[in-house]
């Protein structure tokens, strides 16, 4: 009924207007106004005319209320002083509940006050003439206290229709945050997926390649090396496999929602059955600095003469910051395989500060070309600034001032929370 009356108001206000109008009437035409009334003489038109100010305009109470109560309080008056005294005269009581309802506090302290006058004008002249029965209090308090309670119940309902407005603008705006929230969630993942698939395919298939024309080349004058390559080869690919396989897991929240019961994943069944990847591989954890000897010792096997140098201990870093110094370090490495050129060197310089700041810094004797730094659109520059902005830290990269190129990576002491 509710949802009907928001769409079609006027049917409402022609049912309730129509209800009193009708009452009014019914009371004029059986003579029933002349058992209240202390005035059975007043005139028809009178009656008429009071009895269709009171109804007609309550067709408006809800659009109009403060507007429909001035031309109604001097028929209110003339109700009063003639001694009339209809009962479509309560339909004040119906038209102060709408001002309530719709209209501010101080709109509605105005209409209670002027809606007083004819009940002042009812009790002094009930005083006037039944002096020895009643007293004006006893006619003024009464009805004073009643048009005081239909303001009150108004009021009353205006809160609770506020209060569920609010519940609802509150449940809408909810909805619309869990929304954002889940499509910045969704945003963020992919940003964290796409750039670890960048930094594991990227150095993984550069030392594969590297490889793979070192094999080429030696096969046919030194088979022993063109076997040791195929072995680097098989070593990097598992590796390579492993992290992506644990990198793709993190996507599957329930394997049983979408397998049968009993049935094995084929790919992590795969792996140790063809020779890829050991036994475990796929829980192992996220990359650190214990792992750095062992990409190193990749990038070596792949050609690239690398020399570190280590001030300090890891210990007091936390996984998240190892993982981010792991990844620049691995970019920047296979940066150099792919663009220093043949005869390119590198150098990892990895400091450790106190508590959990470090500085990492890896520069090459390579061309030093602008591919190199990955200007040209990539995402290796861009992860590892995304990576370093994580931690407040800060990134440099660029070029040598006689050749070869640097990147700088540093990352400050983390302030306790």
């Amino acid at each position: 009924m509710r949802a009907f009356d928001r769409r079609h108001p006027l049917v409402w206000d022609v049912l309730v207007t129509g209800f009193f109008v009708t009452a009014a009437f019914t009371d004029v035409l059986g003579g029933g106004w002349r058992y209240i009334t202390q005035n059975p003489q007043a005139p028809t038109w009178l009656i008429v005319t009071l009895s269709l100010g009171f109804t007609v305009p309550l067709l408006w109470r809800r659009t109009h209320p403060v507007a429909i109560l001035l031309p109604m309080l001097p028929l209110a008056v003339v109700n009063a002083w003639t001694g009339t005294d209809l009962q479509s005269s309560l339909t004040l009581l119906v038209v102060t509940f709408n001002i309530a309802l719709h209209t501010a506090l101080r709109t509605l302290l105005a209409s209670y006050a002027v809606t007083m006058i004819p009940i002042v004008v009812d009790g002094f002249r009930n005083a006037t003439e039944q002096a020895a029965d009643q007293s004006p209090d006893q006619t003024i308090v009464p009805q004073a206290t009643r048009l005081a309670m239909v303001a009150i119940v108004g009021i009353s309902y205006r809160t609770r229709q506020e209060y569920l407005a609010s519940l609802v603008e509150r449940a809408a705006q909810l909805e619309v945050e869990r929304d954002q929230q889940a499509r910045l969630a969704t945003a963020a993942e992919r940003t964290r997926i796409a750039r670890e698939m960048h930094d594991i395919i990227g150095h993984n298939l550069s030392v594969i390649t590297s490889l793979a024309d070192g094999g080429s080349y030696a096969a046919a004058k030194n088979p022993e090396r063109a076997a040791q390559a195929l072995t680097a080869i098989g070593t990097t690919s598992r590796q390579a496999l492993g992290e992506l396989r644990r990198l793709l897991d993190v996507l599957r929240t329930d394997p049983s929602a979408t397998e049968p019961p009993g049935a094995e994943p084929p790919g992590p069944a795969l792996g140790p059955a063809l020779g890829l990847e050991p036994p475990g591989m796929e829980m192992a954890p996220q990359p650190s600095l214990t792992d750095l000897d062992h990409l190193i010792e990749g990038v070596r096997s792949a050609g690239l003469p690398v020399r570190t140098t280590i001030h300090g201990y890891a210990t007091a870093l936390p996984p998240g910051r190892q993982l981010t110094v792991y990844r620049v370090i691995q970019e920047a490495l296979t940066n150099t395989l792919k663009h220093g050129g043949p005869d390119a060197t590198s150098t990892v310089s990895v400091s450790y500060g106190n508590g959990s700041a470090v500085t990492a810094t890896v520069t090459d004797t390579g061309r030093g070309s602008t591919a190199h730094g990955n200007g040209s659109g990539g995402r290796g520059l861009t992860g590892m600034r995304e990576r370093t902005a994580l931690y407040g830290g800060t990134l440099e990269s660029g070029p040598l001032p006689d050749h070869g190129w640097r990147v700088q990576l540093h990352l400050p002491e983390e302030t306790p929370q």
